[in-house]
């Protein structure tokens, strides 16, 4: 059998990780441990050079000792590095930036119980951005312009009850989504700032989930969106704002559209990605295709492309692979070459990996599902322990690529298997919307047809599969112990709701404009409260028979900790086997590696009693 990969190798922190290449194109920023924590790091970009970053002259340029810093980037003048940060996992982020040639450093909004949401950028207006703030309203974000160079802040929008936002290039507000009270979402926008807003479509609420608007045109006459309108499968399209017709400029018969990389200065579509086993490249702009043959060539991985100022700058490319952490290039497109950055987590190239292949099967009702598994490298595929590892949203999925769970639980001597149940996203909306009020029903019903695929192809034994996963997920696994106990030997729920009347009624005040697509979804606890009592794991804890391992952060703005203390206060009343892990320090996952590192310690331990697997000491 292949060597224990050490936890903090998989779930550590990185070497490097999120690479940003600068406007300019001569340095490069990134995250990296400073002192423990992680923080941004820059370092000049070598001209000509085998080694593309000149790591002698790395400099660490924030001042995070506690969360670490994990979404940055630059903006246009070069001069400014903006992130955002949290306390304890509150969600309540501020924004913050860093002076590069002063080394001043400021937070750009100090206000307590406030969530700032970074809204555009442009490099027409280097030293502006423009940042969403719910410091009047929770529920509601307005729009101020920010300046950069001052610190001051503008009111530009008043958010009448809009849910998104989009600005043009000329950084003007002209687009946002107005949710409706049955679920469905009208996409406003208006021609100048001063004119009033006006319905420009209406999305249907099967809809919603898979639509977003890309780009403004360069003119300001037209927009790029993303959605499934009079189709299944999500479209690239083309708005006109005057006359409302739509032009279809990509699809997919069986899959979304997932993401577009642009033009950086016509901004015009060149690249559309869609995901199905693997990412898929639709070329629209012929001139890309020859740099995107190159880009394949350069990893075996699935590339995404980023970091283009100008047309004529170089591309940042990350390339996603199974067997391998996340790798990172610079892309010449003048002299269409393309040179090493770096590796996330390199010390993973001393272990065997274990390649993630995609399978389908046909659910209970005839639906196809499709999923991955994660075989342990050198095992016999027959009889081995499992584990259905869930992801959480519900609305989004697993994808082929480097996953640490699914290495970690491979390399313990698990099959880790991984379903895009109904209701994930990336299947047509026919798909999402198959998941709708079936929380507890049939989205849990594919997984346990997913179990009894496995075991019926041989791969699995049967008496000795595990549930795991987290938010959903970890709602997946207490229904999994609560609602069928036989299918599982052990159940692992990281901060997952155990009553679903409670979950919605105590969501984020920011979610309240989406509220009616959740009850959509999930159900309205006001008109059917008992229907999701009946789908809670709560008003089933007395059938619980299996032992749980229960994680909860106890500053988790989506799911309080109320939602794990309920089903931990049933458990112990009825001498159910339980492990409970409260992390305080923590919010909706466990960003502080000393957390992770406890966590996933302890999780192995209690798969390795209840399946036999291995586990580091």
């Amino acid at each position: 059998m292949a060597d224990l990969i050490p936890r903090d190798v998989l779930f550590g922190n990185p070497e490097r990780t999120l690479p940003q290449l600068s406007p300019d194109g001569s340095r490069l920023a990134w995250i990296a441990p400073h002192e423990g924590v992680l923080n941004v790091w820059v370092a000049p970009l070598r001209a000509t050079s085998d080694e593309a970053v000149d790591w002698s002259g790395a400099r660490v340029v924030t001042d995070d000792s506690d969360r670490g810093i994990r979404m940055f980037g630059w903006a246009h003048d070069g001069r400014h590095l903006l992130y955002i940060q949290d306390n304890g996992g509150d969600e309540n982020w501020r924004l913050h930036d860093v002076n590069l040639e002063t080394g001043l450093r400021r937070d750009l909004t100090p206000f307590q119980d406030v969530q700032a949401r970074l809204i555009a950028s442009n490099k027409r207006f280097p030293t502006e951005v423009l940042i969403g703030l719910n410091r009047e309203n929770p529920q509601l974000h307005d729009v101020f312009r920010l300046d950069l160079l001052t610190g001051e802040m503008t009111l530009e929008v008043k958010n009448p009850g809009f849910a998104g936002w989009l600005a043009d290039e000329d950084m003007v507000v002209r687009a946002g989504f107005a949710p409706k009270p049955n679920g469905d979402m009208d996409l406003m926008v208006r021609d100048r700032t001063l004119d009033d807003w006006r319905p420009l479509m209406t999305i249907p609420a099967d809809d919603v989930t898979a639509s977003d608007v890309v780009s403004f045109s360069t003119d300001g006459r037209s927009l790029l969106a993303i959605t499934p309108v009079d189709a299944n499968t999500a479209r690239l399209v083309r708005i006109d704002l005057a006359s409302g017709e739509i032009e279809v400029l990509a699809e997919d018969p069986e899959a979304d559209v997932e993401g577009v990389v642009l033009h950086p200065d016509t901004r015009e579509p060149q690249i559309v990605t869609v995901i199905k086993d693997r990412t898929e490249y639709l070329v629209l702009d012929s001139s890309v295709e020859a740099d995107l043959k190159t880009i394949r060539a350069l990893h075996p991985g699935d590339p995404s492309i980023g970091g283009r100022e100008h047309a004529s700058s170089p591309w940042q490319v990350g390339f996603n692979n199974d067997t391998g952490s996340a790798t990172y290039f610079v892309y010449d497109p003048a002299a269409h070459t393309g040179q090493f950055l770096f590796s996330v987590r390199p010390e993973l190239d001393r272990y065997e990996l274990a390649a993630m292949e995609p399978f389908s099967f046909t659910a209970r009702d005839g639906l196809t599902v499709h999923g991955y598994i994660t075989f342990p490298p050198g095992a016999d595929r027959s009889d081995l322990p499992a584990v259905v590892d869930v992801h959480g949203g519900p609305q989004v999925r697993d994808e082929w690529g480097f996953n640490p769970e699914a290495q970690w639980l491979a390399n313990r001597g698990y099959a880790c298997v991984q379903v895009n149940y109904r209701g994930s996203t990336g299947y047509g909306k026919a798909f999402v919307t198959a998941g709708d009020h079936e929380w507890g029903a049939k989205m849990h019903d594919d997984l346990i047809d997913a179990v009894d695929y496995i075991a019926g192809q041989g791969w699995a034994d049967r008496k000795r599969v595990a549930i795991y996963g987290g938010s959903y997920g970890g709602y997946a696994a207490l229904v999994g112990a609560a609602f069928t106990p036989d299918v599982f030997c052990c159940a692992v729920d990281i901060v997952g709701p155990s009553n679903l009347k409670t979950l919605l009624e105590t969501i984020p005040p920011y979610w309240a404009p989406m509220i009616a697509q959740l009850y959509k979804r999930v159900g309205n606890p006001e008109t059917e409260a008992d229907f999701l009592w009946s789908r809670s794991p709560l008003s089933r804890a007395h059938d619980i028979r299996i032992p749980l391992l229960i994680a909860q952060g106890a500053n988790d703005p989506r799911v309080k900790q109320a939602e794990s203390e309920q089903i931990v206060a049933a458990l112990r009343e009825a001498g159910i086997d339980y492990k409970y892990l409260l992390f305080p320090d923590e919010g909706h996952g466990f960003a502080k590696p000393e957390n992770r590192l406890k966590f996933y310690a302890a999780a192995e331990r209690f798969l390795a009693r209840y399946l036999g697997g291995r586990f580091e000491e």
